[in-house]
């Protein structure tokens, strides 16, 4: 029905949208001296404790759970590590370190980066105007980051954000070919990797730089961020795929990038040149070619 789709469109926006505001305050934060590592576990921790009643409450889930045989825990376990405990973790590191346009525009790659991991993992070779949108995106960054001003970008959040670029790159692929397994469910699969890689990340994030000192702001943050940008925006992503393509998706998706940078010029005081806001665009129509002409 024409409505049904209508308010799922308007549902992934709403996701979109908070998804783009959590950048803000992992930045707001960061300035608010919490290690980055520890408030990443944080985060996704609570965000696991806030699935717990729906994943119990769920006949469906429970059964689920009981079913996973070793080798589910192991895969489940995998796709933790690699998706909170490296690619998130990194995030957060890299917003410590870097503008969170430039940030954004960094892991905007990982279409590009998924299409080229695709031709090894999955024997899948883009098409065309895939290998365009590639190149578009490849130039988009070029254009943004060029010339390199001595000391001009932090090396410590270049590496963190490449490395987020490429352990969500592989963790989308590792979560396809998990989602492709019927006995296991959405709410399942992201229930025990998420509460095995925060957990991870929390331990480690506490043994080496400890947790700060949140004030209660901080701690309104953390727990918005894992009720209200995680648990329930995950949620509704997910409900909202019932309705929408991919390709909808993909690009309702995409809007993140222009909004992260728009909130950042809002509440935090980043601002763009217009080189940079061109390597924006650039990027984002490439990843709209690579992401529009997937299958």
């Amino acid at each position: 029905m024409p409505s049904t789709r209508l308010t799922a469109i308007l549902q992934a926006l709403l996701v979109t949208v908070l998804w783009s505001t959590s950048w803000v305050l992992i930045k707001i934060g960061l300035r608010n001296d919490l290690p980055a590592l520890s408030f990443a576990g944080m985060r996704y921790s609570m965000a696991f404790l806030f699935l717990v009643p729906a994943v119990l409450a769920s006949p469906r889930e429970r059964a689920v759970l009981k079913s996973l045989t070793r080798r589910d825990w192991l895969i489940l376990a995998g796709l933790g590590v690699i998706t909170y405990s490296f690619a998130q973790s990194a995030q957060f590191i890299s917003l410590a370190y870097l503008p969170s346009a430039m940030v954004s525009l960094l892991l905007n790659l990982s279409p590009a980066a998924v299409g080229i991991m695709s031709i090894f993992w999955w024997n899948e070779r883009p098409n065309r105007l895939q290998w365009l949108g590639i190149a578009l995106s490849l130039a988009g960054t070029l254009l943004y980051f060029l010339p390199i001003a001595e000391g001009g970008l932090a090396l410590a959040g270049i590496v963190a954000a490449l490395v987020a670029l490429l352990t969500n790159s592989a963790a989308t692929l590792f979560g396809r070919h998990i989602n492709l397994k019927s006995h296991l469910t959405p709410l399942t699969i992201t229930f025990v990797s998420m509460g095995i890689g925060s957990g991870l990340m929390l331990l480690s994030g506490g043994m080496l730089y400890g947790f700060g000192n949140p004030s209660l702001s901080d701690w309104g943050i953390i727990a918005w961020m894992a009720l209200v940008n995680t648990a329930f925006a995950y949620t509704l992503w997910n409900h909202t795929q019932r309705s929408l393509t991919p390709v909808e998706s993909s690009i309702i998706n995409n809007l993140m990038m222009p909004l992260i940078a728009f909130f950042a010029w809002v509440f935090l005081g980043e601002t763009l040149s217009i080189k940079e806001i061109w390597g924006l665009v650039l990027v984002g129509v490439g990843v709209l070619i690579v992401q529009g002409y997937k299958v």
